[in-house]
């Protein structure tokens, strides 16, 4: 059969291999928060997960709301996650949406050692924040799997869990497009569940970069990956 006599064939049918909206698939748009680095002026006591939004965060948050102006964005979703509550909260703002919050769009739990930051002036927990993160990604684009790193939660685990919230996600908003606020690593595992890869983790998401995903019952197609378009933009404006 001819490539143009099997797309006839789809249309006949009724299968649209491109997955549009408008013939009943889900766009989700997976975020990863902005920046929640912040420097010595503002990181708090406690670890990576009690940090706000830095200054740069900010102003990333602020670009992305406007990126997301250009979608017809009919529901936000969050991670519990104070970094990502953050960031959906400013794109809910600009799109008239209240965010959903929902536990299972969590990051991985690195179960993190409590004392990281005990007994360190501002600088050093400044410093501490950042180094634990970068060592934590640097882990993860090496090995891929998170089975594989000490004291992670398994990769069956993560993509179960995060395969069900999206699932479930889809199904209520069928002919939608839907912003979904989350993790690097979350990102990363849905994905790669949904495209059948074996790494948890294969690429370094940007924060407030844009992923697009469509989904119809067991079809998925990735539309675009870590766009980070309205970030260039903002660092070509300033």
């Amino acid at each position: 059969m001819s490539v143009k006599s099997e797309y006839f064939s789809l249309i006949e049918n009724d299968i649209d291999p491109f997955l549009r909206v408008e013939n009943g698939s889900t766009e989700l748009y997976l975020v990863r928060h902005a920046d929640a680095l912040p420097g010595a002026e503002e990181v708090v006591d406690g670890g990576y997960d009690d940090q706000s939004l830095s200054e740069l965060g900010r102003s990333q948050s602020l670009a992305l709301a406007e990126r997301m102006r250009q979608f017809t964005i009919t529901a936000i979703y969050s991670s519990p996650i104070k970094r990502a509550r953050q960031t959906a909260s400013v794109v809910g703002d600009a799109l008239g949406l209240e965010v959903r919050v929902d536990e299972a769009l969590r990051e991985v739990d690195l179960q993190p050692d409590p004392h990281l930051l005990a007994n360190l002036d501002a600088e050093e927990r400044a410093r501490a924040v950042r180094g634990y993160l970068h060592d934590i990604e640097s882990a993860a684009l090496r090995v891929g799997i998170w089975s594989h790193i000490p004291g992670c939660e398994p990769s069956a685990k993560l993509r179960a869990r995060l395969t069900s919230v999206m699932d479930r996600i889809v199904r209520q908003h069928s002919r939608e497009r839907v912003a979904i606020v989350t993790h690097a690593g979350a990102i990363n595992a849905y994905i790669a569940a949904a495209l059948g890869l074996e790494r948890d983790f294969f690429f370094p998401a940007s924060n407030a970069s844009i992923s697009v995903l469509r989904v119809k019952g067991q079809q998925h197609l990735l539309i675009r990956l870590n766009d980070v378009a309205h970030l260039l933009r903002e660092s070509v404006d300033s």
